[in-house]
């Protein structure tokens, strides 16, 4: 067995018994690939402290069999046998049992709730999200992987960043190259947007096309084996306007003002705070972006989230991102994002592409 799932199946069991739960049902697709290794999207996965059960269907059975480590694969007939019924199979009497509460919709749930009555049905979340806030050594060379893609994938498609391409011809640009390069899909829908559209945070690409003085905003992120990459870029075409470097400058500044505090031990909220002062300060204040970033890694936006409500204290092998913005209505905005991992001496930035603000024409 692979040692890494094997260890975090056994976090997961101190998890539970420190929570006094019998067992645990497993719902959100990358909490399953974390404990079992699975990489489909139909499963459910119960632990106890005997055994690993993941559940699944004839179409995900034999790719399940051969990718899971610990668990033992059952193949429900869905025709013949409902979901709750399968699940109590595989659970101790009168069991306390905890369910991944962020990953069910209600009515699913109050289904499978009818046919488990005769156990105490607990909702958690953040078991399992917690374990995975912390990468091992394995997990960083798969975001690093996924990170070094994106960087190559965008340096291959600036030389297409000129008059009268559109944002969504860019992005298929950008897109087919990661997948060339190796990445399993995108971390997630591309963002890129020109001129006045880059005040939206999270636009969609368009028949726009780019002309001189244009901001740009570009985020991305390649995936390897499950883990992802997320990058922000923002560029103009040509020579920048005195608005425009103000703006790009001051989020620049904001953003190494919360890297140069990274190291273990660290409030995330002084992260945050770090940056907010630099936005507040530059007379944008009103137009930055809430929260700083998020963690990075089997999801997109996992813990922890940087934010002013953040708790977290930053421990070795964090990986997160730091993303501050600034959006001005009817007239652009500017986002930059690394990713960064937290080492026993600081910290080791992810993402390496160049940061030119101004683009030749």
């Amino acid at each position: 067995m692979n040692n890494h799932f094997l260890a975090r199946q056994q976090l997961i069991k101190q998890c539970m018994a420190e929570q006094n739960l019998t067992a645990l049902l497993v719902l959100g697709h990358e909490n399953i690939r974390y404990l079992s290794g699975f990489s489909g999207n139909a499963a459910y996965a119960i632990v106890t402290q005997a055994s690993c059960i993941l559940i699944t269907d004839y179409r995900y059975f034999e790719r399940a069999q051969s990718e899971c480590q610990g668990f033992e694969v059952i193949s429900r007939d869905r025709d013949n046998e409902s979901l709750g019924h399968c699940i109590n199979r595989f659970l101790p009497a009168n069991s306390q049992l905890g369910f991944d509460a962020a990953f069910i919709n209600v009515a699913l749930w109050q289904q499978v709730a009818d046919e488990l009555s005769s156990h105490t049905t607990v909702a958690v979340q953040g078991l399992v999200e917690r374990l995975r806030m912390i990468k091992n050594e394995w997990e960083i060379a798969q975001i690093k992987a996924a990170a070094a893609i994106a960087d190559e994938a965008l340096a291959q498609t600036l030389p297409y960043f000129k008059e009268g391409v559109s944002e969504r011809d860019l992005a298929l640009e950008l897109e087919f190259r990661m997948q060339k390069l190796g990445s399993e899909g995108m971390a997630f829908a591309t963002i890129l947007m020109f001129a006045e559209r880059t005040s939206l945070p999270h636009g969609s690409p368009s028949n726009r096309v780019l002309k001189e003085g244009d901001f740009i905003t570009l985020d991305f992120g390649a995936v390897v084996n499950g883990y992802r990459s997320d990058m922000t870029r923002s560029y103009v075409l040509g020579q920048a306007s005195t608005k425009q470097a103000k703006i790009y400058n001051t989020v620049a500044t904001a953003q190494q003002a919360a890297i140069d505090l990274i190291k273990p031990g660290v409030h995330c909220i002084d992260l945050q705070n770090a940056s907010q002062r630099i936005l507040d300060g530059s007379g944008f204040g009103d137009y930055a972006g809430q929260g700083l970033g998020h963690g990075v890694g089997l999801f997109l936006h996992e813990q922890p989230f940087i934010n002013s409500n953040c708790k977290h204290i930053l421990e070795v092998g964090n990986v997160i991102t730091i993303e501050p913005g600034i959006y001005i209505p009817d007239f652009g905005g500017v986002r930059l994002e690394e990713d960064i991992l937290i080492t026993s001496t600081g910290y080791e930035i992810l993402t390496h592409a160049p940061k030119p603000f101004e683009l030749e024409l």
